[in-house]
């Protein structure tokens, strides 16, 4: 029988990131995706120029709905938008049976753009986050998250990602991108405590659009498929991503940061 997995989070109507992305990397990782839209943006390779929450109650109905008769195996959250948003997740993850759940803590756009509100901000920290199974942030995601400044070093990653695992008390995927360097290094701290890095040469690409939400798709859909292996399906999706990422030039779309080629 097919895996299903849910993704919650914002449209992106130029297809790169958001929603979109999820549901091409579900596909072509052969599980059966689904889509929860939390906020409508108006953004294109070049930056967000909008963003349009609907109601909290109408996204309650869709998760409801969903659930009610097909029960994913696995879900993905990106962006939440506002606190109400996230009131409905934690009502969400307590109220039905999610066995692994990936939380892509999506705070602001690449651009500076907020895409939570500060008491959304609080409530994901302090209520959403003990409930997940994994969270994915970027180094200035994570210094959001913990209230402290950016970590500059592998050791200051290291210490930041063991903080947020008290927080989460799940696995915690700090991605290392945003440190200067040849290469991009991310830091997987299980909740066990166990420390793995992944250490892999930049690809030299403009296109790289919606790489933090391809990312955290294909994890929760790997956990899925591999029946909650953490180490396993964080290895795989970084091959996806990777391989994604060195086919993206072919793509040649837009005139800004561009997509992921999710079908290399």
């Amino acid at each position: 029988m097919i895996k299903s997995v849910l993704a919650i989070g914002g449209s992106d109507p130029s297809g790169g990131a958001g929603i979109q992305a999820d549901l091409k990397t579900f596909s072509a990782l052969g599980v059966y995706g689904m889509a929860a839209i939390t906020a409508l943006t108006a953004q294109n390779t070049l930056g967000v120029y909008d963003t349009h929450t609907p109601s909290a109650d109408f996204l309650r109905s869709q998760l409801t709905n969903v659930f009610k008769d097909i029960n994913p195996d696995a879900i993905k959250i990106g962006m939440l938008s506002n606190s109400d948003n996230v009131d409905v997740l934690i009502d969400c993850i307590s109220n039905y049976d999610v066995k692994y759940t990936v939380l892509d803590p999506v705070l602001s756009s690449s651009s500076g753009t907020p895409l939570l509100d500060p008491r959304g901000l609080t409530l994901l920290r302090e209520n959403l986050l003990p409930k997940v199974s994994l969270v994915t942030p970027n180094i200035p995601e994570v210094a959001l998250l913990l209230g402290i400044n950016e970590p500059s070093s592998e050791n200051e990653m290291l210490e930041a990602a063991q903080q947020l695992r008290e927080l989460t008390k799940g696995h915690v995927l700090l991605k290392g991108g945003h440190l200067l360097g040849e290469e991009s290094n991310d830091l997987l701290v299980t909740k066990e405590g166990q420390i793995h890095w992944f250490r892999e040469k930049r690809v030299k690409t403009q296109n790289s659009h919606g790489t933090g939400c391809t990312l955290s798709s294909a994890i929760a859909a790997y956990l899925a498929i591999t029946e909650g292996d953490v180490l396993q399906s964080v290895k795989q999706a970084k091959t996806f991503v990777l391989n994604a990422l060195k086919g993206a030039d072919k793509l040649d779309l837009g005139q800004g940061n561009g997509p992921l080629n999710h079908f290399v």
